[in-house]
């Protein structure tokens, strides 16, 4: 396993949340500008972008991620790697979601195996999808929601669906317990799954995303495992104390402090980057 210093992701969103959940999620362009701002200061290395159409519904068209990752830019510069989401909730197909890939050329996505490569029908078109994005050198992360889809993704790496070229994993804890609510131990299974894949696994990064009020519990977990975290108010809101968090940043400066106390470095968005050789 190679050691990396520790890439924090934020999820400031998500595809339903909205002000009604908390008045400092951020929906419009201007306002997730301002968050990646406070991110960043924070501690954050990438930013997961959901977008919304003008109604507030999720979208990932084109012309609704790009206003948005335009005022990130301004806002921040290249501090942060601006990763696209493919969620398809429900609205778009597998053509639909790599179309947007295609028209938008991001740095980075996250592209959930059981939407994209469903079945062994699907296989040849997200050859084809994966392959380009490797040559396009963009950073591919892939969304693992349990054992069996770390075991999937190991035959699609074996058979040459996906690409052998730099990526990373995500693993999702607790996403159908209940309640969703996410506890450290779910990344047992995930882990377990994960070494028994050998070669096909080793050096390969992954990070994990958590649902509900124990989610620094699992990223502090994950740091101390090896891996990498995803947090932010699309999975959940609150401090480990039990408080509403105010803000974003707020999840992602009480990580830093904890990792700051065991001496774990942080990867900037320069050094993730530099994972995927862009």
């Amino acid at each position: 396993m190679v050691t990396r210093p520790i890439a924090i992701a934020v999820a400031p969103n998500g595809a339903r949340k909205t002000h009604a959940d908390h008045p400092a999620l951020p929906l419009t362009p201007d306002e997730l500008a301002a968050c990646a701002r406070q991110c960043v200061d924070a501690g954050a290395a990438m930013l997961h972008l959901h977008v919304r159409r003008a109604d507030g519904t999720h979208s990932l068209e084109p012309d609704d991620y790009r206003p948005a990752i335009a005022a990130v830019q301004r806002a921040v510069g290249d501090a942060l790697v601006i990763q696209i989401t493919t969620e398809a909730v429900g609205i778009y197909t597998p053509e639909q979601q790599m179309a947007s890939v295609r028209a938008l050329q991001p740095e980075a996505i996250s592209a959930a195996l059981r939407e994209l490569a469903p079945d062994a029908a699907h296989d040849a078109q997200a050859a084809r999808f994966f392959g380009e994005l490797a040559a396009a050198r963009t950073a591919i992360q892939y969304i693992l929601y349990s054992a069996d889809d770390v075991m999937r993704y190991r035959d699609l790496r074996t058979r040459g669906v996906l690409p052998d070229t730099p990526h990373w994993v995500l693993f999702v804890l607790g996403r159908y317990s209940t309640g969703q609510r996410s506890d450290p131990s779910d990344l047992l299974p995930f882990l377990q799954a994960w070494t028994d894949g050998g070669a096909i696994t080793a050096n390969v990064p992954w990070a994990m995303c958590a649902f509900g009020p124990r989610e620094a519990e699992c990223a502090l977990s994950a740091a101390l495992l090896g891996g990498h975290a995803r947090l932010g108010f699309e999975n959940n809101m609150a401090l480990p104390d039990g408080s509403t968090a105010p803000d974003n940043a707020a999840l992602v400066r009480n990580l830093r402090r904890h990792l700051d106390a065991l001496h774990l470095p942080l990867a900037s968005a320069a050094e993730l980057r530099n994972w995927f050789g862009r």
